[in-house]
């Protein structure tokens, strides 16, 4: 696989960032997740990386290299989230469970295969253009798809931040799988908490990555969210990664896991560590990033010596 992937996120106006980002790759399958701890109920950040650690430490164990049914794990994934966050609620002694929503994808085989619960998104862009996205298990998402609001009316209505699904809630999730889309060299898949898409325009958004590298357009971009919802935004995240591009190679890191023996998993989520924890630096900054980058190649080719 070879492909270049950036992610970033801001706080916003909130008072923290809830949000949680992070991927992680073998040979041959990657993982990619967002996840936005819902504000209004308890430990929301708790919720978001706790989910997150789970998939990441399922997909270390299965990934050997590749997964054997990538819509099979991922439903499972966010199920074993789901049961995480209950575990922690009785734990802690909790009077509710802390609650999220969640965006994944896996790649591998030159195909993609997603999952999501609420109205964090996934968009595929190919050519300049959404050619799909996620639809959000929102309220306000029904009445659009109902024909009884327009995608204006949508954007401020007064009920648009109502979720109709989540992991953590007291009723089991509703986990909306899709599988097996194939993806070309120069498509960009790109997820996000709602922070970021209600501050974008698609249209614009596609023609930006069509004409630059992730790692340039997802900084902006998220930055663009931010100041266009003003005193309203919310934690604002994207993750976007470009697959084989190849045409990128001169100008910024690309990844390639050719180099990666059986059994290796890189990733930039810390599994273990303090689901409370707050984003750190590491997550958010492009010199932190390249610098990962940088670790991860040359820990390849260290394993490629070590194989001769």
């Amino acid at each position: 696989m070879r492909f270049s992937i950036f992610q970033d996120t801001e706080t916003g106006a909130r008072a923290s960032n809830q949000d949680r980002m992070g991927y992680c790759f073998s040979r041959e399958s990657l993982l990619m997740i967002v996840a936005d701890g819902m504000g209004g109920h308890m430990r929301g950040e708790v919720a978001a990386q706790l989910c997150m650690q789970t998939a990441a430490a399922m997909f270390q164990r299965e990934a050997t290299p590749k997964l054997a049914d990538p819509a099979e794990f991922l439903d499972e994934a966010f199920r074993a989230g789901h049961r995480e966050l209950h575990r922690y609620r009785e734990a802690h002694g909790l009077p509710e469970c802390p609650r999220t929503t969640i965006v994944a994808c896996v790649v591998q085989d030159d195909m993609a295969w997603w999952a999501h619960a609420g109205d964090s998104r996934l968009y595929l862009m190919r050519g300049g253009e959404v050619a799909t996205r996620t639809r959000d298990h929102s309220k306000v998402e029904n009445l659009l798809n109902l024909g009884l609001i327009t995608q204006a009316e949508s954007e401020t209505h007064p009920e648009r931040n109502k979720v109709l699904n989540c992991l953590g809630s007291p009723f089991e999730p509703s986990i909306e799988v899709h599988s097996r889309h194939p993806i070309r060299s120069g498509d960009v898949i790109l997820l996000c908490s709602d922070g970021f898409w209600s501050g974008v325009d698609e249209t614009g958004m596609a023609r930006e990555f069509e004409e630059g590298s992730v790692m340039e357009v997802v900084p902006r971009l998220v930055r663009h969210a931010v100041q266009r919802n003003g005193m309203t935004a919310d934690n604002t995240t994207a993750l976007a990664l470009k697959w084989d591009a190849t045409a990128d190679l001169d100008d910024i890191p690309t990844l390639s896991s050719l180099g990666l023996p059986d059994g290796a998993v890189t990733t930039t989520i810390a599994i273990g560590a303090d689901p409370g924890a707050a984003p750190t630096a590491s997550d958010l900054t492009e010199e932190e990033i390249e610098r990962t980058i940088a670790e991860i190649q040359n820990a390849i080719q260290r394993s490629n010596r070590e194989g001769r």
